[in-house]
C-alpha cells in the first residue's frame, strides 16, 4: 500500500527514528565545521525528512538530480548506510560534490555522473525507489523532468523536490508553479514543512523536535521550500 506523506506520518517517523537521527545530525554537523565547511543547501527539516523517508522506504536504488556541494548527497548516503542497503546515483553539471563526500559514506554505495541530466536520461535508473530533485529551478526544467523523467519512474515511490515554496505561493513561470499544476491535475497530494506556505506544519515539527531533544539547529534558516509526495 502506498504511504501518504503527511504531517502525522512525518511526526511518526521523527519519533520512530529519533535516536538514529540524533546521531546522524551530529555527523552532519561535523561536515559544516572546518576544514570541510560544507555549504548546506537544505534546511534542517528538509534534510531530516528526506533522511526519515529513506529510512522507512529502505530503497535499493535512489536517484538524485542536483548535488552542488553535497549536503543532500551526504544525508541520503547516511540513510543508506544506516539501512545497510541501497545505492545512490547522483547527477550534476558540476563536480564539487566529489571533493566533499567522505569515502566512509560513498564507498560501495554511490555513483556520480557529471553532466546535464537531460543529456544522460538513459543513464538514470528507472528502478529508483526514491527520487530527489534539486537542480535547475526553471519552468523549462520542470517540464522536462515531468515529461521525460517521471514517466520512467515506478508509481508509489517517494519524491522530494526543492525550491517550490519560498513564499506563500511559487512565482509564475517557475519550477514550483509547473510542478504544483502537474500535481493538481493528477490529484496528487503533497507535503511541505515550508514556513512560508505551511506555518502550522513548520511549528508542529519544530515542537516535536524539541520534545525529542533534536531542537539545536545545524543550519540557521527560515527558508525551507521543499515538497514531498508519492508518485502516482
Amino acid at each position: 500500500m502506498r504511504q501518504t506523506i503527511d504531517l502525522d506520518h512525518v511526526v511518526q517517523l521523527y519519533r520512530s527514528y529519533a535516536t538514529d537521527l540524533d546521531r546522524v545530525r551530529e555527523k552532519q554537523r561535523a561536515l559544516l565545521a572546518p576544514p570541510l565547511s560544507m555549504k548546506a543547501q537544505l534546511d534542517d527539516l528538509e534534510a531530516e525528512i528526506t533522511y526519515l523517508l529513506l529510512r522507512e522506504a529502505r530503497p535499493e536504488t535512489v536517484v538524485e538530480i542536483g548535488t552542488f556541494h553535497g549536503w543532500s548527497t551526504t544525508w541520503i548516503l547516511q540513510a543508506l548506510k544506516d539501512n545497510g542497503t541501497g545505492h545512490l546515483y547522483s547527477y550534476d553539471i558540476v563536480d564539487h560534490v566529489v571533493r566533499n563526500v567522505p569515502e566512509s559514506l560513498s564507498a560501495g554505495r554511490w555513483t556520480f555522473t557529471q553532466g546535464d541530466a537531460k543529456e544522460n536520461l538513459e543513464k538514470i535508473p528507472d528502478t529508483a525507489d526514491l527520487l530527489f530533485i534539486d537542480a535547475a529551478h526553471s519552468a523549462s526544467f520542470a517540464r522536462w523532468y515531468l515529461r521525460h523523467l517521471m514517466p520512467r519512474m515506478r508509481p508509489g515511490i517517494p519524491v522530494c523536490v526543492h525550491d517550490v515554496f519560498h513564499g506563500r505561493r511559487p512565482l509564475p513561470f517557475t519550477e514550483g508553479a509547473v510542478l504544483l499544476r502537474w500535481l493538481a491535475e493528477r490529484g496528487t497530494a503533497f507535503f511541505t514543512a515550508s514556513r512560508a506556505h505551511a506555518p502550522e506544519n513548520h511549528r508542529r515539527l519544530n515542537d516535536v523536535k524539541h520534545s525529542l531533544a533534536l531542537g539545536l539547529p545545524l543550519k540557521e534558516s527560515k527558508d525551507n521550500p521543499m515538497v514531498f509526495f508519492t508518485l502516482r
